[in-house]
């Protein structure tokens, strides 16, 4: 899998969560409090670590990636 894949991925798991919070929410308020705050919490859990290997994914990427800003070179003659 080369990191492009990778990073799409992550992002598109990254997004599911957080657009899965509320719900989330309808799932849990039949529980207790303290098994809806569990349940919160470890889903706030996954989403950090979720954003935190996105992160480390994004760093891995090189840097001679070109930039769209750039003027790309002139080809040789």
């Amino acid at each position: 899998m080369n990191n492009d894949f990778r990073i799409a991925k992550v992002q598109r798991t990254l997004r599911w969560f957080e657009e899965d919070i509320p719900l989330l929410n309808m799932r849990v308020k039949e529980l207790s409090k303290e098994r809806q705050e569990s349940a919160r919490k470890f889903a706030a859990a996954v989403i950090d670590e979720t954003r935190a290997e996105l992160q480390r994914l994004l760093r891995a990427q090189p840097h001679d990636v070109y930039d769209p800003g750039e003027v790309p070179c002139e080809p040789a003659d």
